[in-house]
């Protein structure tokens, strides 16, 4: 997709900015909670922007001083009680779509940017954000357990997935609130930053990305999340050595001989501290 129009536009913000494309939850009088009309928003606007080439890389963040406050309990449990089975699980089942299944694996790299509130269901996009920056003063919480219910969809797997055991059960126990500071020492966020700094902040790591080789980039990080899920050490070698060939085969750029010309033969850049220069 090259032209004029831009996804979203309701429940969803989209702005383009340089290869960055900012989507922004749309429900601050809700506290950007994630409603039905959401996810099928939210679904159809990840699906455009993966081959949309105004998007190189994606931010995730929520408009206002919320990134998300979970799920519209109203929305996904009061009204959804009464359906049929099957709408109420079609239902449940885009939600999924959006939340994790396309987004943790998404063929571009995402950034979860954590302006303020984020609470229980929103856990679940947040992991599922390749990469993840909070403002300091962001408060984050698992507070399920004070409604009566658990942790549910794929909160605690997802929480599970970058926590240790001993943070994890606290905050899912007590329900207790933390802040960006504490989410950053956790591993829930990559790190946390004063909140005037959170979207410039934000927007260097994004341009950083961009400079690296998108199909390298794409295939390196679904390498670990594949890999991360428990395979043996045999078959991840085997996975790695299957994957190494099908990107250099993948790869426009030609990455892998441009990188080695440029540092064996030219001697133009060094690697681990800079990238090889990429011909756009």
């Amino acid at each position: 997709m090259n032209g004029a129009s831009v996804p979203g536009g309701k429940t969803v913000l989209v702005e383009f900015d340089e290869g960055i494309a900012w989507v922004s939850i749309n429900r601050p009088e809700k506290r950007n909670a994630m409603s039905v009309e959401l996810a099928y928003e939210m679904l159809e606007v990840l699906e455009a922007l993966e081959t949309d080439e105004r998007c190189g890389v994606l931010v995730l963040t929520g408009v206002g001083d919320s990134f998300s406050a979970g799920m519209d309990l109203k929305d996904y449990f009061r009204a959804t009680d009464g359906l049929p089975v099957l709408e109420r699980a079609r239902i449940y089942r885009i939600n999924a779509m959006w939340q994790w299944r396309l987004l943790a694996p998404y063929p571009k790299p995402t950034i979860a940017m954590v302006n303020g509130w984020c609470f229980g269901g929103a856990f679940t996009p947040l992991v599922s954000c390749d990469l993840a920056i909070a403002a300091e003063d962001a408060v984050f919480g698992l507070s399920e357990i004070n409604w009566g219910i658990i942790p549910a969809g794929v909160v605690t797997k997802a929480v599970a997935m970058v926590m240790n055991q001993r943070d994890a059960l606290y905050y899912i126990m007590t329900g207790e609130t933390f802040d960006g500071r504490r989410a950053a020492e956790m591993g829930l966020v990559n790190l946390a930053v004063p909140k005037e700094q959170l979207r410039e902040r934000t927007r260097k790591l994004a341009l950083t990305l961009l400079e690296k080789n998108p199909t390298v980039l794409r295939q390196a990080k679904l390498a670990y999340k594949y890999i991360r899920e428990g395979m043996s050490w045999d078959a991840a070698a085997d996975y790695l050595a299957a994957k190494m060939d099908q990107t250099t085969l993948q790869d426009p750029e030609h990455g892998r001989e441009r990188g080695m010309k440029q540092f064996l033969d030219e001697k133009s850049f060094r690697p681990g501290l800079e990238a090889y220069r990429r011909s756009r």
